[in-house]
């Protein structure tokens, strides 16, 4: 899915999310993201799972921990509220800020721009297999 052509997206039904800091951004149409299986469908685990974004997820996205945490910098009105038990585990999240939501549980609802940023302590080197961007190299 990481190679989609997104040129003949009507602009109603684009979905554009940008994940913060490597400033990768995916575009896909609203509705046709098939479900990876990691956390909700259309959240921005599954998002990010789809397009091979690393977001670290130690329970495979079941709302059991918060290690796939984000800031969700813009699109805040789209996506889904936070249910109980998200906000139950978030208690439990370090440097939680009012924009802060488990990736996992935070489901894009409607077409639009999302931006979202993986808090730097929360990214780790490796995890699953996936090594960080900022670890290659080294």
């Amino acid at each position: 899915m990481s190679g989609a052509n997104t040129t003949n997206i009507p602009a109603d039904k684009l979905v554009r999310v940008t994940f913060e800091p490597e400033g990768k951004t995916v575009e896909f149409e609203y509705g046709t993201m098939p479900y990876d299986h990691h956390g909700k469908p259309m959240s921005f685990l599954d998002v990010a799972e789809n397009f091979e974004i690393f977001l670290d997820h130690a329970c495979g996205g079941s709302c059991a921990c918060t290690t796939c945490h984000v800031w969700v910098k813009e699109g805040a009105q789209g996506i889904s509220e936070a249910d109980d038990d998200e906000l139950d585990r978030m208690d439990m999240a370090a440097d939680q800020q009012l924009n802060s939501r488990l990736g996992c549980q935070a489901v894009i609802t409607k077409p639009g721009t999302y931006v979202v940023e993986i808090p730097k302590w929360n990214r780790n080197y490796v995890s699953e297999g996936k090594p960080l961007t900022l670890a290659e190299g080294k």
